[in-house]
């Protein structure tokens, strides 16, 4: 008990009952049992977070494999996560973390304070820190207090996320946070059947808070054969993304077999491409596919000159001025360098 961190966004109920307000699911969580997330206690009428100070991860990793492909170009980061996650994804990549419930896997996890997590970060010479491989939002307080030593420390902080935390929680990171990677997973029945009974006009309202807060932001949509790989599914995350700004980048990415849904074939490139091509009739200025062999480089909306070089997951800034706009034409990119 002593170990554990009192979790944040929360209220009590009657009974030693509490409502967790950290996510759109609002778990109504009896005394002694955790939320959908498993991460999230009640004690006694009040609620703990048991994964505070238990990352699992302290890799580094450039910027482009969140993927962000137009923040900080060419540089690396710290990538933190946590056991646990609000979502049930039929094909998560990191399943044996995001899914894993057990308090026992999760006390035995070392504890690393964010003043630790910060020390790390400077000591491995990144230029920030990435909350990301499970999802954030379950570990938003211990994220946060990172978040706010990083800042003073001069490093960026980046969630790669599902987009399903409830607006108090954007709220609470939004002074903080410097980029957001969220996943638009597909149409409404994908969330239903495959995430695990979500509702995806939740991530659309959020994905636009988060345009509204001004903070940098990119989106993703992962193509899963058989469910939403249609051009009427590509249609639709096109559309919502140019309605919000042409300049917000959008990544098409292939699915490959894991998980559940191992016995599906990986997403053909051509369903990327088409992909593609919609979202550049549509207007969009950067979009980019993934998980496959093709590099793209990143190029001026207006002239067509190169910006950002690739090779991998490195990418080098070769076309901005000094404030970050096109060195050939003098257009404002959208792109932070």
């Amino acid at each position: 008990m002593s170990e554990l961190h009192e979790a944040f966004l929360y209220k009590k109920l009657p009974d030693e009952k509490v409502e967790c307000r950290l996510c759109r699911r609002s778990c109504t969580i009896a005394n002694g049992l955790v939320g959908q997330c498993g991460v999230r206690k009640n004690l006694d009428g009040r609620l703990y977070s048991l994964v505070y100070g238990r990352t699992i991860t302290n890799d580094i990793d450039p910027i482009e494999k969140k993927p962000l492909f137009n923040f900080k170009p060419g540089s690396h980061c710290l990538g933190i996560s946590t056991y646990g996650c609000n979502f049930f994804c039929k094909h998560c990549q990191n399943w044996q973390i995001s899914q894993q419930r057990s308090e026992k896997a999760i006390a035995a996890v070392p504890f690393t304070s964010p003043k630790e997590i910060v020390e790390q970060a400077l000591a491995a010479c990144v230029k920030g820190i990435a909350y990301t491989y499970t999802e954030p939002t379950c570990f938003a307080e211990y994220a946060l207090d990172t978040m706010k030593i990083a800042r003073k420390k001069g490093l960026y902080n980046v969630w790669v996320s599902n987009g399903y935390m409830s607006k108090e929680c954007i709220d609470e990171i939004a002074p903080f946070l410097d980029a957001i990677n969220v996943d638009l997973k597909g149409n409404a029945k994908f969330y239903k059947e495959v995430v695990g009974n979500a509702d995806i006009e939740f991530v659309k309202e959020n994905i636009a808070y988060f345009h509204k807060k001004k903070i940098h932001l990119e989106v993703t949509n992962l193509i899963v054969p058989g469910f939403n790989d249609t051009e009427k599914d590509f249609k639709e995350v096109v559309e919502f993304v140019a309605s919000l700004d042409l300049l917000v980048p959008l990544h098409f990415t292939a699915f490959w077999p894991q998980y559940k849904m191992e016995h599906l074939p990986a997403t053909d490139v051509s369903k990327l491409r088409k992909a593609k091509e919609i979202a550049k009739k549509a207007g969009l200025k950067y979009v980019y596919i993934g998980n496959v062999t093709e590099q793209e480089p990143t190029n001026c909306p207006k002239c067509g000159a190169v910006l950002i070089k690739r090779s991998g997951f490195a990418g080098q800034p070769v076309g901005f001025g000094r404030k970050g706009q096109c060195k050939k034409c003098s257009a404002k990119t959208g792109i932070v360098v």
